[in-house]
């Protein structure tokens, strides 16, 4: 009966597809939302959407015209809106019916939030902006659906709507908005959210908050018949492959777990030495070995990653739970679910220098809906692909790009960031189905991975995390998010980005899995396994160094009459070259203060005294003394933009060996400038010319 139902006609099919499009939820149909992975892999129909309203910045868009990106880069995010009436803001009004997903801030404050459904002249929720966030308001009372994150706020309790949602935001609201909604297929009869929710509406909540707190790390599905599983022990050597499950269709892979043993080991195979399993993998075999699964006997994998990248996290062991991946202690595991039709081939492949040993188990278990409405799952890793080719969009980075019919589910971003400063200004943008101006766009990146205002807090929850940040967004960076009840279903193409505002030769540089599910007779382009050199990218920045030079930062503050003076580092502004990418930063000083500094002279001679300083729009003007007698200036550093002044000569002097005072006052500013007073000193150089 069960082999009947998956042979049946297209005639068939085009018939269940107008039933799904004409069906009728419960609030709990909707809740139940909110943990089914498995009803991720059904292939959207006609009217699916899932969208955003956010506060991104109006200057960016589309011009229809020219054909051109305008503002592309631009990043007032935290007060836009699609309309002003009067002291309020109109985030949107979005045509029924449909639900609200998410709700994010990352200042929510006093001033109301209202949101009218269907039509009704009273607001369905009328709440101070925090009172969505907070936990004391019904039904915003989970703390499984209703979190802060690392500074930003976040709410996943459904709001459903029948005809229309508008939502108003009053004077005093707060700054940063983004509500991610759903819309359904016409005819699809959903309940008009109340806050005065049932006790059968609450118990589902209940429940699917209970999961999401408490039961990550397990299938949501709990036991399924018929379930089954392959695998074990595997020693891969360098070079080699190992096939891990070759099972036969229909069915499903329902889940995945890796125990990994990483140990150093030389060409034989033999243990060099026991390497702890840590969160480093300093051998990078997490790296080095990636995982490979062919659907119904297709050419080129439809999963393609590094295996430690594959569970949502990298480089290296980085403990946390989410609801389709994590990584608990020394196992990692994946629940999402991979529908297949005839067949699915599960393959390790090494291509490190040491052999890769571990246990892998692979589940998979009979299907409960027809194959022919189930798409098959992807996950590529890459760097860098498909960036795109138009100037004004050099901000965009391509987190997947394919075509077909599908569900996009979300991205593990890693971030390589070794100079330090934020990197994470970029909004996501999404384009759906060949859009010209993006259905989701964001406002800023640490917002759409759900915490806010660049915290390096670690953090873990079902839908988004933290997973690694090496301390002040210094070095290795890695976050996901995992959209499950707000997937975005398309019908022709997902083009999706990020914009990235630091450059690769700084260097900061992103790499990335996403996951999603698409038709079998989609264009997944991503045919081309990343070469395992391209890997491993952390290259140490190169410290410019000017010759000769005494480092600014580095000089010995003798005494001072105000301000604070300290070593600021300049990596941010990579457009200027700073010796030791730093300066000795003088701040809060004011007019007539002065800053005296000790000079050293190796050797008595005749010298060119020559300076580097800081040029910046809140620089003071400044005159130099040596050894108590004025020698130059007074010098404005004044300059709309952080730049350096270039080598300024303080004068040829005869210095004799030994430690000499250098000091600066602070006498006025330029009228343009603001009026700060700063003081940056890269460095000295003493040139000789002689005795």
């Amino acid at each position: 009966m069960l082999r009947r139902l998956w042979l049946v006609s297209a005639v068939t099919l085009m018939a269940c597809n107008a039933c799904m499009a004409a069906s009728s939820y419960t609030y709990a149909d909707l809740v139940s939302r909110l943990t089914d992975l498995e009803g991720l892999a059904v292939l959207p129909v006609e009217g699916e959407t899932c969208a955003q309203l956010s506060s991104y910045d109006r200057a960016s868009r589309y011009d229809e015209a020219t054909g051109k990106y305008v503002g592309w880069d631009a990043n007032g995010d935290w007060g836009g809106a699609e309309a002003v009436e009067g002291e309020n803001l109109i985030a949107g009004e979005i045509k029924g019916p449909g639900c609200i997903w998410r709700i994010w801030s990352a200042r929510a404050e006093q001033g109301h939030v209202k949101i009218y459904l269907d039509g009704s002249a009273t607001p369905a929720v009328d709440l101070p902006f925090i009172g969505y966030f907070d936990g004391k308001s019904d039904p915003f009372t989970y703390p499984g659906l209703v979190h802060k994150v690392a500074m930003g706020w976040n709410n996943y309790v459904p709001i459903p709507f029948q005809k229309s949602c508008r939502i108003v935001l009053e004077k005093g609201w707060g700054a940063y908005y983004q509500f991610v909604y759903s819309t359904f297929p016409e005819g699809t009869k959903v309940p008009t959210f109340t806050r005065d929710l049932s006790i059968e509406d609450r118990l589902a909540l209940g429940k699917a908050d209970s999961f999401l707190r408490k039961g990550l790390g397990s299938d949501p599905a709990g036991r399924r018949p018929g379930a089954d599983s392959e695998g074990g022990k595997v020693a891969i050597r360098a070079g080699e492959s190992v096939k891990i499950a070759e099972i036969a269709g229909p069915r499903a892979i329902t889940d995945i777990w890796l125990w990994p043993e990483i140990r150093a080991t030389d060409a034989s195979g033999r243990v060099i030495r026991p390497a702890k399993l840590d969160r480093m993998d300093p051998q990078g075999l997490l790296r080095d070995v990636s995982i490979r699964i062919r659907w119904d006997g297709e050419k080129d994998p439809s999963v393609w990653c590094p295996v430690g990248d594959f569970f949502g996290t990298g480089p290296g062991m980085n403990e946390y739970k989410s609801l389709p991946l994590g990584i608990t202690g020394d196992a990692m595991y994946s629940y999402w679910y991979m529908p297949f039709a005839k067949s699915a081939v599960v393959e390790l492949v090494n291509e490190g220098k040491s052999t890769f040993s571990g246990t892998i188990v692979v589940g998979h278990a009979p299907l409960t809906r027809p194959i022919e409405t189930l798409g098959r799952f992807h996950a590529k890793w890459h760097r860098d692909a498909f960036l795109p080719s138009e100037p004004e969009r050099w901000i965009d980075w391509p987190i997947v790009k394919t075509q077909g019919t599908g569900r996009f589910l979300g991205v593990q971003l890693e971030i390589w960031n070794p100079r330090g400063n934020w990197w994470g200004e970029g909004d996501e943008k999404f384009f759906v189905d060949g859009e010209t101006f993006p259905s989701t766009i964001g406002t800023g990146s640490e917002d759409y991975f759900g915490y806010a205002w660049c915290s390096p807090e670690l953090f873990q929850h079902a839908y988004h995390n933290q997973t690694r940040n090496d301390g002040n967004n210094v070095g290795h960076v890695s976050v996901n998010r995992w959209h499950i009840a707000d997937n975005i279903p398309f019908r022709k193409s997902f083009d999706g980005y990020i914009e990235k505002y630091f450059p690769n030769h700084r260097p900061t540089l992103y790499a990335c899995t996403a996951y999603w599910y698409l038709d079998p007779r989609g264009i997944d382009p991503y045919t081309e396994p990343v070469p395992v050199a391209d890997r491993h990218f952390y290259v140490e920045p190169q410290v410019h160094k000017v010759a000769g030079a005494i480092e600014g930062e580095g000089l010995k503050v003798l005494s001072k009459t105000g301000g604070n003076p300290a070593k600021q580092s300049l990596l941010e502004f990579i457009g200027g070259k700073w010796s030791g990418d730093a300066h000795l930063w003088w701040t809060q000083a004011k007019p007539g203060d002065k800053l005296e500094l000790e000079v050293p002279v190796k050797r008595s001679g005749k010298y060119d005294f020559i300076v580097m300083m800081t040029k910046a729009a809140d620089y003071g003007v400044v005159q130099f003394y040596l050894d108590g007698q004025k020698i130059a200036g007074p010098f404005d550093l004044y300059n709309d933009g952080v730049v350096p002044s270039g080598e300024v000569s303080l004068g040829r002097m005869d210095l004799a060996k030994g430690n000499h005072r250098l000091t600066v006052e602070i006498i006025g500013a330029n009228d343009k400038a603001i009026k700060a007073y700063m003081f940056g000193l890269d460095y000295v150089r003493l040139a000789s010319v002689g005795k």
